[in-house]
């Protein structure tokens, strides 16, 4: 009955977590949900103005552009200057997305015929392995592992693999694992795609959830980059924007067009009203993005503290919302979830989930209060792990 793209998908992971947590809640589970990188800070109030003010007026409610306002545009461009030390030319090379993860998905689309290879970080975010899948491309694991602190070797990468390979997608700040780089690892990203002649698609909506004095280099500070790749981000992490789909592509304006082609053939664009209040996002003040910072850095502070207590193995992360953390000894990662679920009504989500490599650890999200965070870590305590 179905396509066999959609026959070779494994069930999204996501929605299985969902699955099992309202079964949970059905029996009267006070479930604390630590599972899904949702942010459950409302949106800034002037960004929520803007858009209600916009929604009014009826020259929004028609057809947007298929590339995105200029405006909305421009106020990229002019915050990847600002922010990222990155020229970017508004008219080719910015192009607007109903959320990130749907360019990524058709930029698929625009590089992949059926049996070409794509290179997929292993662990990551499954629509990079599920969308090559359902273009009917190859995706061939790139390692993502703890020795090489959760960056891909690209020295080890199959010189064969890697000559045919057409696209290679990267994510740093790191879902799942929180790992961060810095702009020397882009530089060899750069090169490597130059030998290769691989197109690099880096998945950056991560890119201001910073701590410790970090911050996250972007893929096109590096020089050649731009020749060679583009990069996505969002506004739904950074403004507390998840419901409202929509981000941006940035970059190669040649990789651009192809993206831009795609879309025009299966969207018709994002609402205006909804890039209107964007540009208040990018351009009017910041200092909403500077609390969400300290929120979440005390967050992350009393989740890592708490684990420790535990007796689980965590790192402190110095980027995103995520704990990357060890499973307990005589558990996998899908045992350990669903033991954490049934016996402490605590929702984690298992590394493999995330790609075979992310076996041996679970992924922890602080999108919920400091105190429904202590009550999660002193559930996790009473296990005596």
């Amino acid at each position: 009955m179905y396509a066999k793209g959609i026959s070779s998908l494994p069930p999204y992971l996501f929605a299985g977590i969902d699955k099992r947590k309202e079964e949970a809640r059905k029996k009267g589970v006070d479930v604390i949900d630590l599972g899904i990188g949702d942010p459950d800070l409302p949106t800034p109030p002037h960004i929520v103005e803007a858009l209600c003010h916009a929604a009014k007026d009826p020259s929004n409610h028609r057809y947007p552009s298929y590339e995105g306002l200029l405006s909305f545009r421009e106020a990229v461009a002019t915050w990847y200057k600002q922010r990222k030390h990155v020229n970017l030319d508004a008219d080719d090379e910015v192009l607007t997305l109903i959320g990130s993860k749907e360019g990524l998905a058709h930029s698929v689309f625009a590089f992949l015929n059926p049996g070409d290879i794509a290179l997929v970080p292993d662990p990551a975010y499954p629509v990079y392995n599920n969308a090559t899948v359902l273009a009917g491309s190859t995706p061939y694991s790139v390692p993502l592992t703890e020795e090489h602190d959760f960056k891909p070797d690209l020295e080890s990468i199959d010189k064969e693999i890697a000559r045919k390979a057409k696209i290679m997608f990267l994510n740093y700040p790191n879902n799942p694992t929180a790992a961060t780089v810095e702009k020397n690892f882009f530089k060899e990203v750069v090169d490597f795609a130059h030998e290769n002649d691989i197109i690099i698609l880096h998945d950056n909506p991560y890119s201001e959830l910073t701590f410790d004095g970090y911050e996250a280099p972007s893929f096109l500070a590096v020089k050649g980059a731009k020749e060679v790749g583009i990069e996505f981000n969002s506004l739904s992490k950074t403004y507390n924007m998840t419901g409202w789909r929509i981000g941006y592509a940035v970059g190669n304006s040649e990789i651009l067009e192809g993206l831009r082609i795609v879309k025009t053939n299966i969207d018709s664009g994002a609402f205006q009203a909804v890039q209107i209040a964007g540009i208040v996002a990018l351009t009017d003040s910041q200092d909403s993005v500077k609390r969400n910072m300290e929120i979440y850095r005390e967050r992350r502070d009393i989740a890592v503290t708490g684990l420790r207590a535990a007796g689980v193995e965590v790192k402190t992360p110095k980027a995103t919302f995520y704990l990357w953390a060890k499973v307990p000894s005589g558990f996998s990662s899908i045992q350990f979830s669903m033991f954490l679920l049934e016996r402490t009504g605590v929702v984690v989500t298992p590394g493999l989930g995330f790609g075979k490599h992310g076996e041996g650890f679970f992924r922890l999200a602080f999108c919920i209060s400091g105190e429904r965070l202590k009550e999660a870590c002193e559930r996790i305590k009473r296990l005596n792990l």
